[in-house]
């Protein structure tokens, strides 16, 4: 059976994307005509849009019209979330969530990469979830 999964994003600017998530603190990496971003066991792979389409088989979709998936990353505390809002911000993202809690136990944000693709940070205080 499998043994990890891999989510694959087009970009339109694959340097602009590698020095965005780069600035928010993600570790990146140049794989092939790719970059490689990764959070802990999590990674999300970028490539060109004409690039992603020759194995997607499919044409890009516009994310800023739509949103086809919402990409999650945890945080260790609020104070990450809140960390992440300035990185964003500086890194040339828009914020579309600030920060704040959730059924007094979700504190999270969430925000746009350069491409429209739609990301949050979320600290779970479990002793807290209902």
């Amino acid at each position: 059976m499998a043994t990890e999964l891999w989510t694959n994003l087009p970009v339109k600017n694959l340097e602009k994307s590698k020095a965005f998530f780069h600035a928010i603190g993600f570790a990146v990496q140049s794989i092939g005509d790719g970059v490689q971003v990764a959070v802990k066991n999590s990674k999300v792979m970028l490539f060109p849009e004409a690039r992603f389409e020759t194995f997607a088989h499919h044409q890009v979709a516009d994310a800023r019209n739509g949103t086809e998936v919402l990409f999650s990353i945890g945080a260790e505390t609020r104070e990450e979330v809140n960390e992440l809002v300035d990185k964003v911000e500086k890194a040339g993202g828009t914020i579309f969530a600030k920060p704040g809690l959730t059924d007094g136990w979700l504190y999270g944000m969430g925000f746009i990469d350069l491409d429209g693709h739609r990301w949050n940070a979320l600290h779970m205080d479990m002793e807290k979830m209902p």
